[in-house]
């Protein structure tokens, strides 16, 4: 499928034919859930964590007589019913990782990608450099160009400039072809690609 090319000053100048395979998938809810699950939950620490009983100190001497005491036969202080003491089945430190396939991973990209080109919302730049790194004349152009919630793809590498001035805006984000992922595709309104950036995720999901 062809699409237009323009420039950062919403002219057009061109087009460039689009992969079916990568820009033409159906649109898979499923498929799209699941792989901002498997990123999400890479994303966390997993850090939180409480004492045992090994980790508090305190004394084991027993509390009061086995016997005749009136009391239960207490053997710790820092068992989890004093106050101090451990916590029960507490939070431990661990991974929320998970393995997801390659396969499905790519689907996801792919079906991230043809999503935001079915619904219209997928503009393809000739480049995203700018002369210098003025966020007011970057956010003039994206105006412009009806572009408010925007992630821009470069091609392996991304304009010092562009990135300078993109930096101060909200709801615009920058990245290079090896950090386009399905999460910020989906996170933000518009999806913008060089042509680079087109190029280099065809070689990458073909």
């Amino acid at each position: 499928m062809k699409t237009d090319v323009l420039t950062l000053d919403n002219k057009k100048t061109g087009s460039v034919d689009l992969s079916d395979d990568v820009f033409g998938l159906p649109a898979r809810t499923d498929i799209l859930a699941r792989v901002i699950n498997w990123q999400l939950a890479k994303r966390r620490s997993g850090m939180h964590t409480t004492k045992s009983t090994s980790d508090v100190v305190g004394t084991t001497h027993r509390v009061g007589r086995q016997k005749g005491g009136g009391t239960a036969r207490h053997g710790s202080r820092k068992t989890n019913i004093f106050r101090g003491g451990a916590v029960a089945h507490g939070p431990v430190q661990r991974s929320h990782g998970f393995k997801l396939p390659k396969r499905i991973r790519a689907l996801g990209l792919k079906t991230a990608l043809s999503v935001k080109q079915a619904e219209g919302k997928l503009v393809v730049l000739e480049s995203a450099e700018l002369d210098g790194g003025k966020t007011k004349d970057l956010v003039s152009r994206l105006t412009a160009m009806g572009i408010e919630s925007a992630l821009v793809v470069d091609g392996s590498a991304v304009n010092e400039n562009f990135k300078r001035a993109a930096s101060n805006i909200p709801g615009i984000d920058v990245l290079p072809t090896a950090g386009a992922n399905v999460y910020d595709i989906v996170r933000r309104d518009t999806l913008v690609l060089t042509k680079d950036a087109v190029t280099a995720l065809e070689e990458r999901l073909k």
